[in-house]
C-alpha cells in the first residue's frame, strides 16, 4: 500500500469516526428577530428547523409554516374505535352471547347503549392522545443532543434558539452556518449527535 492511499484511508477512518453533526443552532436576543429568521430561513428552503424559546411566541408556528395534524386524527380514530368497540361489546353481550329478552323488549335497546359507548369513546380517545403525544414527540428519550448545545441553558430564561437539523437536505455545515450567519444571529453553533 502506498504512503498515499494509507494518508486516504486514515483521514476516510478520522470522518467515520468523527460525531456527525445534528444540528446547527443559532440565538438571537428578542422574539422578533427569531420571528424574522424563521421567515427566512422557510423562504430559503429549509424544512426541518426547529425553535426553542423561553415562553411561547405568537406568530412562529405561523413563520415555520407549521402544520401538524397527526395528534387530532390520532385521537379521532382512537374515539371511533372506542365507540365501535362499546357498542360491539353491548351487541354481542346482549344479543349473542347472553340473550335475554326483558319485558318484551328489543335485545339491541340502543338508547341503553349510549352510555357506555360515549365512556368507551372518551376512554380509547384519551389512551390515542396519550400515546400519540408519547410516539410522535420519540419519548421517552433520557437525552437529546440539542442539550449539549452552546447556551442553550438560556433557552428557559432570555434567549430564542432555531436549530436547522443535519437532515435537511439543504443541510450544509459550511453554508448553513454562513446563512444563520448572515441572518443576524448572535452565536451560531453546531451541535454534535453523541
Amino acid at each position: 500500500m502506498s504512503t498515499e492511499s494509507a494518508h486516504v484511508g486514515e483521514r476516510a477512518q478520522g470522518a467515520a469516526d468523527r460525531p456527525r453533526p445534528y444540528a446547527l443552532i443559532a440565538e438571537w436576543d428578542t422574539p422578533e428577530d427569531l420571528i424574522a429568521a424563521a421567515h427566512r430561513t422557510h423562504e430559503a428552503g429549509y424544512r426541518h428547523v426547529d425553535t426553542y424559546t423561553p415562553f411561547p411566541v405568537h406568530g412562529l408556528a405561523e413563520a415555520l409554516h407549521f402544520q401538524d395534524n397527526r395528534v387530532p386524527w390520532t385521537i379521532f380514530i382512537g374515539g371511533v374505535a372506542g365507540a365501535a368497540t362499546g357498542w360491539f361489546l353491548q351487541v354481542y353481550v346482549s344479543a349473542i352471547a347472553y340473550p335475554l329478552n326483558v319485558a318484551g323488549r328489543p335485545l339491541i335497546a340502543w338508547p341503553s347503549f349510549v352510555p357506555v359507548t360515549f365512556e368507551c369513546t372518551v376512554l380509547f380517545a384519551a389512551f390515542a392522545a396519550v400515546l400519540g403525544m408519547l410516539g410522535y414527540n420519540g419519548l421517552p428519550r433520557p437525552h437529546h443532543p440539542i442539550f449539549d448545545a452552546q447556551h442553550f441553558d438560556r433557552a428557559s430564561q432570555d434567549r430564542f434558539f432555531l436549530a436547522i437539523e443535519a437532515t435537511d437536505p439543504r443541510f450544509d455545515v459550511v453554508e448553513t452556518a454562513s446563512f444563520l450567519r448572515g441572518l443576524g444571529a448572535a452565536a451560531v453553533s453546531e451541535v454534535q449527535n453523541r
